[in-house]
């Protein structure tokens, strides 16, 4: 009887949510979002208390822009494991490594004493370029990083920028390519501290979980709930990639776009309504 009582609850406050039809499985609404959108969309999303998966267009390229800044911090990571780097190793910067769009350091003044905890930070919190650059050449460049990204098992996540071989991949899918199902077990494999090792999959965690570009995914969720998170938007592909550490257990997912129509910078942009009504649903859902 309790289960039942429980059952007709959840699917009342299911019908409630702006978007859940009475009668529709998350799946069926999640899906019926993403048809709707004017360009492709991805989804996968995981419940890892209960094993619950929601899989659209999970196992499609999709271009990762900024979110392949977690692969480039995975590689900054196992180079500090192998000693080849130190955490807080001293650093200059200089002029010849600015590179524009998002980010502080490109702000900096030449011969700027800073050091490597202040890069990966600011790669991953404001998602830096200039940043993620030089901590793609300091991991070893986009060679050394997709191997590690094949070691654990990612066939499809790689970088594309900068890396000898892949230049017809960059073309047309710029600095970085992944799946919505590789780059969430890529995360999961980070918060189970399998990653590198789990001290090093611990720090890496704890920068994800301060990010400053809060307005979208992770607007849907209270903000009293950590969340560890990437984005990443260019003017025809915004993404990004979200784990939950919820009451009720944690659960992650990755939503992906490409071929926008929609390629405004405003709050109303298409893609930014889709990413906050797939994690409000999730939310609502698994909550």
């Amino acid at each position: 009887m309790y289960l039942f009582r429980h059952s007709l609850l959840l699917l009342f406050a299911l019908s409630l949510v702006p978007g859940f039809s009475q009668g529709q499985t998350l799946m069926e609404t999640l899906e019926r979002e993403l048809s709707g959108f004017n360009g492709t969309a991805g989804l996968y999303a995981m419940n890892l208390k209960t094993g619950e998966e929601i899989a659209i267009n999970a196992d499609t390229l999709f271009p990762t822009a900024s979110v392949i800044k977690v692969p480039i911090l995975v590689g900054v990571f196992d180079k500090i494991e192998q000693g080849a780097l130190s955490y807080t190793q001293p650093l200059i910067y200089r002029d010849s490594l600015k590179y524009g769009g998002s980010g502080l350091m490109q702000f900096f003044k030449d011969s700027t004493e800073t050091d490597l905890s202040v890069l990966v930070s600011l790669m991953i919190t404001y998602s830096d370029n200039t940043t993620s650059l030089w901590c793609q050449a300091l991991a070893g460049g986009g060679v050394a990083i997709n191997a590690l990204m094949e070691n654990l098992g990612l066939v499809h996540t790689r970088v594309n920028s900068r890396t000898p071989g892949r230049e017809a991949n960059w073309q047309q899918y710029g600095w970085g390519q992944t799946t919505p199902r590789e780059m969430t077990q890529l995360l999961v494999k980070i918060r189970k501290g399998e990653v590198v090792s789990p001290q090093a999959s611990e720090r890496m965690y704890r920068l994800m979980t301060n990010i400053y570009y809060d307005g979208n995914a992770l607007s849907a969720i209270p903000p009293y709930i950590q969340t560890a998170s990437k984005q990443g938007m260019v003017n025809a592909s915004r993404s990004e990639l979200v784990m939950v550490n919820a009451p009720s257990g944690d659960y992650v997912f990755y939503i992906a776009t490409k071929n926008n129509t929609d390629q405004r910078w405003e709050e109303d942009n298409e893609s930014y309504v889709l990413k906050r009504t797939v994690s409000r649903l999730l939310w609502e859902a698994w909550q």
